[in-house]
């Protein structure tokens, strides 16, 4: 598992991650990936490279969503593929931290919250 993290133009953290996000990738990233995303007021976690998604997996991003909400921050998941995608729509993953197709939309969603 890959994780970079770039600031966008708009103020949003982006965040993309690549690869298995499994036990071994989710150990792999889950400290940088929980302290930028708690030093941020809106991150977007771009998914479209994450080529698995299992509960560790939806643990860290969680477990980061979670942590932003306590400061008012908001996390959206972008694009993720349709096997990572069925994974965050049957755990309830993306009822609590929402998913978009669309990057404009994604830091919208994000900015939307972290100005309110």
């Amino acid at each position: 598992m890959e994780i970079n993290f770039a600031m966008q133009p708009s103020g949003v953290m982006m965040i993309t991650l690549v690869g298995r996000l499994d036990i071994q990738g989710a150990a792999r990233i889950d400290a940088q990936f929980s302290a930028v995303a708690a030093s941020s007021a809106a991150v977007v976690v771009d998914m479209g490279a994450v080529t698995f998604m299992a509960s560790m997996g939806l643990r860290t991003l969680l477990l980061a969503a979670k942590a932003m909400r306590g400061k008012a921050g908001r996390m959206v998941l972008y694009r993720p593929q349709g096997d990572v995608e069925a994974v965050l729509v049957t755990s309830g993953t993306s009822q609590l931290v929402p998913v978009s197709h669309d990057l404009a939309a994604a830091e919208q969603l994000a900015l939307g919250a972290a100005a309110g």
